[in-house]
Order: C-alpha cells, then sequence, then structure tokens
C-alpha cells in the first residue's frame, strides 16, 4: 500500500531539486544585479543634472 521510492526516483527529484534552486539563485542574483545598476545610473543621472543646473 506504501510507495517506496527507489534510489533512482530520489537522486531525480534532487536533482530536480538543485536545479531549480540553481536557476532561482540565477534569477534572483540577475535582479539585484539589475537593481543596483538602476540605482547606480539614478544617482550619477540626478548629479549630471544637478550639475547642468549649475552651471
Amino acid at each position: 500500500m506504501n510507495k517506496k521510492q527507489t534510489p533512482d526516483t530520489g537522486a531525480k527529484q534532487g536533482q530536480s531539486r538543485e536545479d531549480r534552486l540553481k536557476s532561482a539563485l540565477k534569477a534572483n542574483l540577475a535582479r539585484r544585479k539589475a537593481q543596483t545598476r538602476a540605482r547606480a545610473d539614478e544617482t550619477s543621472d540626478s548629479k549630471t543634472t544637478d550639475d547642468k543646473d549649475e552651471g
């Protein structure tokens, strides 16, 4: 009545979990890098805008 997992099934599930975690980590890192770039661009844009207004 109880189904037992074979070692192959457990390994496949573990591998797919690793793949999901790897993909999630990669996406998270890419999103964080994009946020950092956007903030850096925003900061540099405001500095150049301030310089133009003063001159």
